[in-house]
This record gives C-alpha cells, sequence and structure tokens, in this order.
C-alpha cells in the first residue's frame, strides 16, 4: 500500500498520542488524582500504541493493519473514559481519539 494511504492514519496516531500524553500529563495536576487513575493508564496505553501504530505504518510493516486495529480498541476505550470527565483536556482527548479509533479502522479494513 502506498504511503499516501497511510497518511491520514498516522497524522491522526501522532495527534492523539500527543492529546494522550497532554491529557494523562494534565489529570496528574487534577485535585483528586485518584479519581483519574483510569483515565491517566489509558491516556498511556493509548499513546504508546498510536506511536507503535504509526511507525509501524511508516515503515509499512506486514503488521500494520492488525496493529491500527488494536489501535482502534484502545483509542476507543480512551475515548469512552475521557468522555466521562469535564475537564477539557479530557474532551480534547476524547475527540483525538475517536477520530484516530476512526481512522485505524479504515487502514484495518474493519470500517
Amino acid at each position: 500500500m502506498p504511503k499516501q494511504k497511510y497518511d491520514a492514519c498516522i497524522e491522526a496516531c501522532n495527534a492523539c498520542a500527543l492529546a494522550c500524553n497532554y491529557c494523562a500529563s494534565s489529570c496528574l495536576q487534577e485535585q483528586d488524582v485518584k479519581m483519574m487513575a483510569k483515565c491517566i493508564t489509558l491516556d498511556i496505553d493509548c499513546a504508546q500504541v498510536c506511536a507503535f501504530a504509526a511507525a509501524a505504518m511508516a515503515r509499512g510493516s506486514e503488521h500494520a493493519a492488525a496493529i491500527c486495529a488494536l489501535c482502534a480498541d484502545i483509542c476507543q476505550s480512551c475515548s469512552d473514559e475521557c468522555a466521562q470527565h469535564h475537564m477539557e483536556h479530557c474532551q480534547e482527548c476524547a475527540k483525538a481519539c475517536q477520530q484516530c479509533a476512526q481512522e485505524c479502522r479504515k487502514m484495518a479494513g474493519i470500517a
């Protein structure tokens, strides 16, 4: 598959990883950090899998579709969790995760 077909998904993965890292860091600054534990954990998992998926696509890995399918699932979980919190960083993260999940599903052929 030509690199151009991966570009939108790579962009979405990179944007999501940034949003998740920012969200995790911001959650650590919240008054009740313990309440944000699940959000922080999912943010970290999501950021890592997004970076892995973007790298796999960039190098044309034969496993890119499978990695993106996993990435879509984790992004969806992170989006669902972040959407439950009213902080701006969580809402922005939820949007980035949802966009990434959609792009990864398309890339993996499960959209």
